[in-house]
């Protein structure tokens, strides 16, 4: 007969004292690992907190001479990683370019350019004739081509230009400084009445990290003494008076307010050539076009129609005022610049682009569809606005042919004149749509208004012609002060050159050297 366990007791107990070992060893060492991974767990938590505490490495030294970003970028490499993307090009549906192949020639080094919009719509050339823009006007690139791009522009380099235009090309804190001996505002002062030619020569790079950043806090900070006037004009429309943008704005302000340095309307004036953003009256364009009529201020006067015109520049950051992100709150660097992860830690995307090509971030955070639904509607809004100004822009175009026509055939110089006012407006008003980058997305309904308003002012300026309407009262003064100017210069040339005066002997800072 076989034994079983029944047999042997003694046996039975062993190998049941054994199983009892075995599991006690197991859960011994499944807690051992348990508690080996939560250490290891919490130890990682805790360096993943540090890592987002520790945003910047104190590699090197920075203070208001270190103008270099790739500088700035060893104590931030990866926001400096970030800026360098801006070389990339690539366009959206409205806005951007992909890189054209050039071949230099002349003063314009360049290899690759952006596509030129004077050749896709002819209408430009028109609406423009006798300036500048007329020569060269090109789909905008990336932050790091801004200053390279103005140089080699026709309108620098065929056309007298002022040191102010590098205001919102280059990296101008430094150089404010060291001009006024300290005070940004003299030194700003003494750009303004050089040459571009001349003032180009103080300047290494395009805007950098110091144009928008205090080097000891990091802090965000306007460093341009045109929109320190402005935005004090602005608020004091407002009933704010005395603002000082550097104390008294909201670090959320600051995200738009930064960017406002350059993206904005503005004018020379006087014959300083101060750089002046025309918001005493308020940030709309027809704010900024009754601010035009009430000092009389004119750009040129057009080569076909003979009528002192208006240029509007790049008007975002008013655009986007009338919208309604800004009335949520939503700010430039929001869209432009959003906060991203980068391991642990959070930062705002240098890489400043459109938000059609980061739409996950730049959009998806508040909207919540998918990105082909959310780039749809942008496009519809864009397609809206584009297929409303192309039609303004035709009555504008025939209404220089019909001026043109009209002062062939002699007609009457009231009517002549009247016409002209209007033409004054309506050109204006589709410029400064033309000429703001977002096509009419930053605030859709009001540039749809500013095309109607322009396509009324169309209709007004070729009754007219007709004799059946009069001209825009407000521009009385404009057209007066620009008669007075071609009769001044009239005189000016028909006595002939005069013997320059010896200027007194004043000495001009030597900027000193960037790190």
């Amino acid at each position: 007969m076989n034994a079983t366990a029944t047999d042997n007791p003694k046996g039975a107990r062993k190998r049941r004292g054994g199983g009892r070992k075995g599991l006690l060893a197991a859960i011994v060492l499944a807690t051992a690992l348990v508690t080996v991974g939560v250490v290891a767990l919490l130890v990682n938590i805790f360096q993943h907190k540090q890592e987002a505490q520790d945003t910047n490495f104190a590699v090197v030294q920075l203070d208001e001479t270190v103008v270099d970003p790739a500088v700035w970028g060893k104590n931030f490499p990866l926001q400096y990683d970030m800026y360098k993307r801006t070389t990339d090009q690539q366009r959206t549906k409205f806005g951007g370019s992909e890189a054209v192949p050039h071949v230099p020639e002349g003063a314009d080094a360049r290899s690759t350019v952006a596509g030129q919009k004077l050749e896709k719509d002819p209408r430009l050339v028109q609406m423009w004739a006798g300036y500048a823009f007329a020569t060269d006007y090109r789909e905008k690139r990336g932050h790091a081509y801004m200053l390279v791009d103005q140089r080699d522009t026709k309108r620098v380099n065929e056309f007298k230009q002022p040191g102010t235009c590098l205001n919102c090309h280059a990296s101008m804190a430094k150089v404010y400084k060291d001009l006024g001996n300290g005070d940004a505002k003299a030194g700003f002062d003494k750009i303004n009445h050089m040459t571009y030619q001349e003032a180009t020569k103080l300047v290494d790079h395009p805007v950098a990290c110091i144009d928008c950043h205090d080097p000891k806090t990091m802090q965000l900070r306007i460093t341009r003494p045109a929109f320190q006037e402005g935005i004090k004009a602005l608020k004091a429309s407002q009933g704010v008076p005395n603002f000082d943008v550097n104390t008294q704005a909201t670090t959320q302000e600051m995200r738009s307010f930064v960017c406002a340095q350059c993206h904005v309307e503005y004018y020379f004036k006087g014959k300083d050539k101060t750089l002046t953003f025309p918001w005493a009256k308020g940030v709309n364009l027809d704010n900024e076009f009754a601010y035009y009529q009430e000092v009389g201020f004119t750009d040129w006067e057009h080569k076909t129609t003979g009528t002192p015109m208006l240029k509007a520049q790049h008007p975002e950051f008013e655009m986007w005022n009338q919208g309604v992100h800004a009335k949520a709150g939503v700010t430039c660097a929001d869209c432009h610049m959003p906060y991203t992860a980068v391991g642990a830690q959070k930062v705002s995307d240098h890489w400043v682009r459109s938000p059609m090509l980061n739409v996950n971030k730049s959009c998806q955070v508040c909207h919540h569809a998918s990105e082909d639904e959310l780039k749809s509607r942008v496009e519809t809004i864009q397609t809206r606005v584009a297929t409303s100004r192309s039609q303004a822009f035709d009555g504008l175009t025939a209404l220089i042919k019909d001026l043109e026509d009209a002062k062939k055939a002699g007609a009457p110089e009231d009517r002549i004149v009247a016409a002209q006012t209007w033409h004054r407006k309506a050109s204006f008003y589709i410029d400064y749509v033309i000429s703001e980058n977002s096509t009419g997305f930053h605030a859709p309904e009001e540039s749809i208004r500013y095309m109607q308003t322009a396509t009324d002012a169309v209709r007004k300026g070729q009754l007219a012609l007709l004799g059946k309407e009069k001209a825009d009262p407000t521009a009385a003064k404009a057209f007066q002060m620009w008669k007075e100017k071609k009769a001044a210069d009239a005189k000016a040339a028909a006595a002939g050159p005069k013997a320059p005066a010896t200027p007194a002997a004043t000495a001009t800072p030597t900027p000193t050297p960037s790190r």
